[in-house]
């Protein structure tokens, strides 16, 4: 019988307590699989002031000093609502109880000691390995995610006491916490880390490089992203870190939360509906129109698109597709917040076609569903994808996707033809390359399938809501990769410590 294992999620954010991103969505998600897999899995995350206001916690054990510098530190203990599973909020008012983000100051502007309050956090995250653990409890894999975690890593690689396996996973190499060398000594890490063979990234301490690098066991979250970062057009200044490493890199799909994301029994949508009865997706239609403004129309195709709004996931490309399409009669309803250029650009669209364009700058989590729902086509023409969620979504709600054949898009993803839709396996509708020309011609395709061939749409429409996005399948795959992690622990190579020399 496989062993049940001990795992800490160390993280930045999680819903429902914060959420800037896709990150959010996937902690609470793999942790309720794994932890239905029998696994005893737990969270440790920043005490942010939003955080802490909501969450039904209590503190646990005597306050400890992490770093030097920070004061002492103390734990927060609880669950994650929703989800049940055991959570550690760290609590350090000096670094955390702040307005804004968990990244950036309510101006926008990253906070000028993000590698103190990050780096606190994973030096934290190494002391559940260590001795008896903490809070009484002891980690066999400490499982870092994205940049904010990266230094976990590192803190277990330079202690020899430590035997818990590492395994850090890459969700996007574009944000990687490269700060000045000189917070090496705040942050308690040795000058012998800081060299190409350890933490060091182009004269500057990397928190994603020291994930890379000291890790016993690496994954991003899609194969085809996988493969892509390690070459030098994805690999953002990387790739031959992860290129050295690549005997431990594996690239696992993301799931989704099925319990949020069925348009069966989702609580958000003004009527649910099911593959075998489609009549709520069309009243989830009309209430999106009216929503906005748009003509009313069954027949009007509809055309969604959720997310960050920056040129990475390509919405300057929607923007320039756009007016030729509007003159085709297609409407378009956006949802998202980033680039107050593409704002902007997006606004006067919207403002100058009433009745056809749609857009919401925010974050709204209801309204993203009812575009899910209410949309006939939904698009993620991103210029790069590590896995992108709102494709898979997209598929369960019936609403077909037009990606870029990059990434998790290109694995999540199975082209139209009347041969796949036929067979059950077409779901959707790729583009090549990132340009305005190349996105509206795949739209149009999208659009003209739907307006031209009603039996085929429909068969499409079910297709993807039979695609199995769950976790259980990821969850196991993680378990492996947790299991490999131990057996090839790199604590025979650990050597002196982390104590500032």
């Amino acid at each position: 019988m496989p062993r049940k294992l001990k795992v800490l999620f160390v993280v930045a954010e999680t819903w429902p307590l914060v959420k800037t991103g896709g990150l959010a969505d996937v902690v609470p998600a793999l942790a309720r699989a794994l932890a239905d897999q029998g696994h005893d899995v737990r969270l440790l995350m920043p005490g942010y002031r939003q955080v802490e206001a909501q969450f039904a916690g209590k503190a646990t054990g005597r306050p400890f000093e992490a770093l030097p510098g920070v004061g002492k530190v103390s734990l927060i203990s609880g669950e994650l609502p929703d989800y049940g599973i055991p959570t550690w909020l760290l609590h350090c008012p000096v670094l955390y109880d702040r307005p804004g983000g968990p990244y950036a100051d309510p101006q926008g502007d990253d906070w000028w000691d993000n590698s103190l309050r990050f780096g606190t956090l994973c030096k934290v995250a190494s002391m559940f390995a260590a001795g008896r653990g903490l809070g009484g409890w002891k980690a066999d894999i400490l499982h870092g995610h994205d940049w904010h975690a990266g230094l976990t890593s590192a803190y277990v690689n330079f202690d020899p006491a430590i035997t818990a396996g590492t395994v850090f996973t890459i969700h996007n190499l574009a944000y990687q916490g490269n700060f000045d060398r000189t917070v090496r000594r705040a942050l308690g890490i040795s000058a012998a880390a800081l060299q190409p063979d350890g933490l060091e990234f182009y004269g500057d301490l990397s928190f994603m490089k020291a994930g890379l690098w000291y890790s016993d066991r690496l994954t991003t979250v899609s194969p085809t992203y996988a493969r892509q970062v390690q070459t030098e057009e994805y690999g953002c200044g990387m790739a031959g870190v992860l290129r050295r490493r690549s005997g431990a890199l594996s690239g696992i799909l993301n799931g989704v939360e099925e319990r949020i994301w069925s348009p069966e029994i989702d609580p958000l949508l003004p009527a649910r509906y099911s593959a075998e009865d489609f009549d709520g997706k069309a009243r989830c239609k009309r209430a999106l129109q009216e929503r906005f403004g748009l003509r009313r129309g069954a027949s009007i195709p509809l055309v969604g698109m959720v997310g960050r709004m920056a040129a990475q996931k390509g919405w300057d490309l929607v923007a320039d597709a756009m007016p030729a399409l509007l003159a085709d009669n297609v409407q378009y309803v956006m949802v998202g917040s980033g680039d107050h250029g593409l704002e902007a650009q997006l606004g006067q669209l919207a403002a100058h076609n009433p009745g056809m364009v749609g857009l919401h700058v925010g974050y709204d989590e209801a309204l993203s569903h009812l575009v899910m729902a209410g949309a006939d086509i939904f698009t993620v023409p991103s210029r790069f994808e590590p896995s992108g969620l709102t494709q898979m979504y997209s598929q369960r709600y019936g609403t077909p996707p037009v990606v870029r054949r990059t990434g998790g898009l290109a694995d999540s993803v199975t082209e139209a033809t009347p041969e796949s839709i036929a067979d059950g396996s077409g779901t959707g509708f790729f583009f090549e390359q990132a340009t305005p020309v190349a996105l509206a011609a795949a739209l149009r395709k999208a659009v003209s399938l739907y307006s031209g061939d009603p039996a085929a749409w429909r068969a499409l429409q079910i297709n993807g809501m039979a695609r199995d996005f769950s976790w259980r399948g990821p969850a196991r795959d993680y378990v492996e990769v947790y299991e490999a992690a131990l057996a090839s622990s790199r604590a025979p190579l650990r050597q002196g410590s982390a104590t500032t020399d």
